[in-house]
């Protein structure tokens, strides 16, 4: 355990934004998973619903670094793909 003050306060705040990123990347993992059930189904239209509240989502945590730039483009590029397979 830390002993002086501020070490205390820096783990108070870890722990909260370890909490919150968490949080933030479950909400990811379960648009994608909406995502890919509806591509799987062949409803182009909640599929589609589903990637763009998927591509704000990720757009915000990269934006905040909670996932890098590069994890959010990989993302964003394979689901459109089977997105645009679909609607083909």
């Amino acid at each position: 355990m830390p002993h002086k003050q501020a070490a205390i306060k820096a783990l108070r705040q870890t722990k909260k934004r370890t909490e919150h990123n968490a949080l933030v990347k479950k909400n990811i993992a379960y648009l994608r998973k909406s995502s890919l059930k509806a591509v799987a189904a062949k409803d182009l239209g909640k599929a589609q619903e589903y990637f763009v509240k998927l591509q704000k989502a990720i757009d915000k945590a990269a934006g905040k670094n909670i996932i890098k730039k590069n994890t959010a483009a990989r993302k964003k590029a394979r689901l459109i793909k089977k997105i645009h397979a679909l609607a083909k």
